[in-house]
């Protein structure tokens, strides 16, 4: 047992000082569960000037990052920077270096998880990402332990909050897209450039390792389609909500006859969903496994005390191992090769929103193209706009994804459509 275990930190931003303020905070009952006292002896930033909510001693502070990868001392590394360069990089040198580490780099694990985990493996040390994906709610571990005697069949869920407290507030206020964003970036829930986070790439890391772990797989994030919620409309949600169902942004991982398929996009979802009621930016990740059934993780997905307590957890996790010798506990498990399928293996029901001529024949003209493409109807919606126009909603039965699409590309075409102004899937 050793009695200090010593922390250094690479990245003091959001995440990097809420997991420095837990370990503060928290040091006595931390000492207590580990028997060692966890002490933060360096943290790399290249801004060490700007105030931070908390305090650290003289002499923590470093610009550089080789003042922690080349300490001897130092036994844990914590990234928090993101992206993959030069974190990777910091990463790496910091495994060869014979130090363990903790990240919360979804991005990194996403695309290059299946070099550092392997890696971290051979030289016998702990690389573990809590973090990385749902914030402060328990879910790569439960994967890998808790559910590991299970076959996953599904995985399906609100992963990012950026987007979900933008849908929320849109559905809740009858706001446009536009309206909400800048308000979401002045909370700070949305980066300047928010990207990453509205085209859905966010989710698409994140539900990639989860489905990683969940398959024994590894996921090729650039195969996972991804859609974000920059067309969805208040008329959108407004549809929504007279169909019985809310619009999410769903990250959903399907085992199919053992192959692979992962998708993101806005998706319906009935009311009566437990997914339907994750607003704001809390996220939930529903998980269907084979023994335990149907289960859901909920909680906050994001901000400095949510990730920082999923950091420190997987701090005290390692230091645990330090103390009684043991490593890689929670060390890749992809031992399978899985085939990835494409969207075209989709089959689910659809809403489509078009904008036709209001006159004799629309109707039977689009109705006909669906039916010429074996997409069946559930219920059709038909609201008078000006100047002679209308607006449709069509809302499908299940169908496979390549006649729906086959099916919208006839609508578009026809003569009396003025504009296909959305299609959203739907998942029940």
């Amino acid at each position: 047992m050793k009695n200090t275990i010593n922390v250094g930190v690479i990245g003091f931003g959001v995440v990097g000082a809420g997991a420095v303020e837990i370990l503060q905070a928290n040091s006595y009952s931390i000492k207590q569960k580990v028997g060692s006292t966890l002490r933060v002896k360096k943290i790399a930033d290249l801004d060490i000037t700007t105030p931070r909510p908390i305090s650290v001693e003289d002499g923590v502070l470093t610009t550089n990052v080789d003042d922690i990868i080349n300490d001897p001392d130092i036994d844990i590394v914590v990234e928090t920077i993101g992206g993959v360069k030069p974190a990777g990089s910091f990463i790496r040198r910091a495994l060869e270096a014979g130090k363990h580490v903790v990240t919360a780099n979804k991005e990194l694990i996403a695309k290059e998880g299946k070099t550092l985990l392997p890696l971290a493996a051979e030289l016998k040390r702990d690389l573990m990402f809590e973090a990385s994906v749902g914030g402060g709610i328990p879910i790569i571990r439960p994967l890998k332990a808790c559910l590991a005697g299970n076959n996953i069949a599904e995985i399906k869920g609100i992963v990012n909050g950026t987007t979900n407290y933008i849908l929320t507030r849109m559905a809740a206020e009858g706001l446009s897209y536009s309206d909400v964003l800048p308000d979401a970036q002045a909370k700070g829930y949305a980066e300047a450039d928010p990207t990453a986070d509205v085209e859905g790439y966010d989710a698409a890391y994140k539900i990639s390792i989860l489905a990683s772990i969940g398959f024994t797989s590894r996921v090729d994030v650039a195969k996972v389609f991804s859609e974000g919620i920059t067309k969805i409309t208040s008329e959108d949600m407004r549809y929504a909500a007279e169909l019985g169902y809310v619009i999410k942004l769903l990250a959903i991982a399907q085992n199919i006859d053992g192959a692979m398929l992962v998708r993101v996009h806005p998706t319906f979802i009935p009311k009566h969903h437990p997914l339907a009621s994750v607003d704001d930016v809390f996220n939930g990740i529903y998980v269907n496994g084979s023994a335990v059934g149907e289960v859901m993780f909920y909680g906050r997905g994001a901000g400095s005390m949510a990730a920082g307590s999923a950091v420190v957890g997987d701090v005290i996790d390692i230091a645990r191992n330090i103390n009684f010798g043991a490593t890689s506990r929670i060390s890749c498990t992809c031992y399978e090769t899985r085939e990835m399928l494409s969207m075209d293996r989709v089959r689910c029901k659809n809403y489509i929103r078009v904008r036709t001529e209001d006159k004799p024949k629309v109707l039977a003209s689009i109705a006909t193209a669906f039916g010429d493409n074996d997409v069946s109807i559930e219920s059709v919606i038909q609201k008078v706009l000006p100047n002679e126009t209308a607006e449709v909603v069509w809302l499908t039965h299940e169908a496979d994804e390549p006649n729906t699409r086959r099916a919208v590309e006839l609508i578009r075409a026809l003569p009396v459509v003025k504009e296909v102004s959305n299609w959203i899937r739907v998942e029940e």
